[in-house]
């Protein structure tokens, strides 16, 4: 009997020193980014006559199976998710605002509109010098504008481009440093302290992923993690030790495509994914502001063909190129403006060619198309700020949610402390009892 209760004791002993240890190592690391909450698993020794019995009572006393991470794979994946579609949401959101602060800060609108406003003006003395100057510097302005628009636009596209390559290299490193944690986690001890650091490690740097690019994970039955890239059908990056590498390419109109191992994957969420859909955008905004430079460089020359100007001459092309970035003012003063019907005299009246002119701009109606053109950003804009603040608030209810599981509460493992505490004690109190019925039993005649 005393050897029973020494070995009884000797078991709780071992179980309390065990729970205290990860008790103290839970408060020491409560304030660590991706540290998961940890418990002793214990279960009742069996002796040889709990077959015969097996609801009765052992008293064979207890045994660690091992240290648990309290942390629920299905949240911890929720987390992965919803991050990764919050982060490619805020790349898209980022790489938009500055797509319209290139459009709306160049003044692009402002300056077709004083193009018009000054062919206006010169309707009532198209003989005019200082009005066919205002018409002329007006017109070098409006030039300038969709350079510099366009270049605007080139350095937004750079940037998101430069950003979305750091994501691709984030992605390669994370994943090679992921394949070392799958390395020393086949080398593991099973419910080991190392092996749940190795978790802890794994866990974070899919967290990482996650939020560059979409992954789907598998975990093995050895605790390591394969990882595909792309969705489920997408692949492969991570298996085992081994990984595959993520390359970008860069198209002639700035959109990006990706691979892996030179097969194509698409990515659909992750800041990665945000990026090369802001680019997207991007790229169709910059076809619009083409169309819009070429409209009013084909409209204007094309009247300045049909007029005469103020020297009696044929009408010059005011404007040269078909894109914003080509638009250039190549009239040399106000002289060259073909005001006057072809055939009229020099310094003419007459300015039916400039009416002409006043209603072909009207009928193409650059400055709508602008309007337009910045409506449509700004609301695409406004649209995604929206889903962007919806879909953060569900990732941060995906953390609280796994926050509440695995994180530290400090109040319950100060409890955690006195209760293993009075547990040691009590276990060295039965082997204090165990010990005197022993030496009682010894001195008995």
């Amino acid at each position: 009997m005393a050897s029973d209760l020494l070995s009884i004791g000797k078991s709780g002993v071992r179980v309390a020193r065990a729970a205290l240890e990860v008790t103290s190592n839970n408060i020491s690391n409560a304030s660590s980014a991706g540290y998961v909450r940890r418990s002793v698993a214990v279960s009742e020794v069996v002796s040889g006559s709990s077959a015969a019995a097996p609801t009765a009572i052992n008293l064979s006393g207890a045994r660690i199976t091992g240290i648990v991470r309290n942390a629920d794979t299905f949240r911890q994946a929720e987390v992965r998710r919803t991050g990764s579609d919050a982060a490619r949401a805020a790349a898209e959101v980022q790489g938009l605002e500055n797509v319209e602060s290139a459009l709306e800060q160049t003044g692009v609108y402002k300056s077709i509109v004083g193009l018009e406003g000054s062919l206006q003006q010169l309707v009532s003395d198209p003989t005019d010098g200082s009005l066919r100057a205002k018409v002329i510097e007006d017109a070098r302005t409006m030039a300038q504008t969709f350079n510099t628009a366009s270049q605007s636009l080139d350095s937004a596209a750079k940037g998101l481009s430069f950003e979305a390559q750091d994501g691709v290299t984030q992605v390669n490193r994370v994943a090679g440093e992921l394949a070392r944690v799958n390395l020393r986690l086949m080398r593991a001890g099973d419910s080991s302290s190392d092996q749940s650091a190795l978790l802890d490690q794994r866990d974070a740097l899919l967290e990482q992923l996650s939020g560059q690019a979409d992954i789907t994970t598998t975990i093995n039955p050895d605790r390591t993690v394969s990882v595909m890239l792309g969705g489920p059908t997408g692949s492969a990056l991570v298996s085992g030790a081994s990984t595959n590498t993520l390359a970008m390419s860069t198209a002639a109109d700035g959109t990006l495509a990706f691979t892996v191992n030179s097969q194509p994957v698409t990515l659909s969420s992750g800041a990665i994914a945000g990026k090369a859909q802001a680019l997207i955008e991007l790229r169709d905004a910059r076809a619009e502001l083409d169309d819009i430079a070429a409209s009013v460089v084909s409209t204007i020359n094309a009247a300045q063909a049909s007029g005469a100007d103020l020297q009696g001459n044929a009408g010059q092309p005011i404007f040269s190129g078909n894109t914003a970035a080509s638009l250039k003012m190549v009239a040399t003063g106000g002289g060259a403006i073909a005001t006057a019907p072809a055939g009229s005299p020099a310094n003419s009246r007459d300015a039916g060619n400039l009416s002409t002119m006043r209603s072909a701009m009207a009928s193409a109606n650059p400055a709508g198309a602008m309007d337009t053109l910045l409506f449509d950003v700004s609301s695409a804009v406004a649209g995604r700020k929206i889903t962007r603040d919806a879909l953060d608030s569900i990732a941060s209810s995906a953390k609280v949610s796994l926050q509440s599981q695995a994180g530290v509460n400090l109040d319950d493992e100060a409890v955690n402390l006195v209760r293993f505490q009075q547990a040691y004690q009590a276990s060295a109190r039965v082997m204090q009892v165990a010990s005197d019925l022993f030496d009682s039993i010894l001195t008995l005649r």
